[in-house]
Order: structure tokens, then sequence, then C-alpha cells
């Protein structure tokens, strides 16, 4: 390969690798003083999805005993903790 096409070569893989700044994600809301008023209930697809309205969260999920779950943290997600018999014992942003 000539000289000058290897360099081209070179030049376009790399660019491919550049990273550019990438604007932040909008911020997420999630606040779990406006979904408290929920522990005690129970944790329904309705009541779960309207204390992830009052929360102001993106989405939401039900943590039942012994769940497995991921820990990757999500600021915009309402986690709720519930007991065996599903009602909410905690609520939780991420």
């Amino acid at each position: 390969m000539k000289p000058f096409a290897a360099a081209l070569v070179a030049t376009l893989v790399l660019t491919g690798c550049a990273t550019t700044e990438a604007t932040p994600p909008p911020a997420a809301g999630c606040d779990t003083a406006k979904a408290g008023a929920f522990v005690g209930r129970k944790a329904d697809q309705e009541v779960a999805e309207q204390a992830r309205r009052a929360a102001g969260a993106e989405r939401v999920r039900v943590l039942a005993p012994d769940t497995i779950v991921t820990m990757e943290y999500l600021a915009g997600r309402l986690n709720l903790s519930v007991d065996a018999a599903r009602t909410i014992q905690a609520v939780r942003c991420g």
C-alpha cells in the first residue's frame, strides 16, 4: 500500500474512534418525598403507576424480598421495596 493510502486509511479508522463532547441527558426527576405517601399500600400495577407519577419518575420497579436486581443507578427510576404480601415498605430513587 502506498504511504498516502496507508495514512488515509489510518486517518479514517482513527476518526471513527474520536470522541465528541456529549451533551448531558436531561435531568430525570424522582422525588421520594412525594412517593412516600404510598408506603403501607399494596403495590399493584395501578398503585405503582400512581407512585411513579407522584415522584415524577420516568419508570418504576417493584422489588420483592429476595429479588435479584441490577445495580445500575437510574436517576429517573422509582424503586418500591415490598414485603411478601406486596405491601410497600420503602421508596427510593435510582
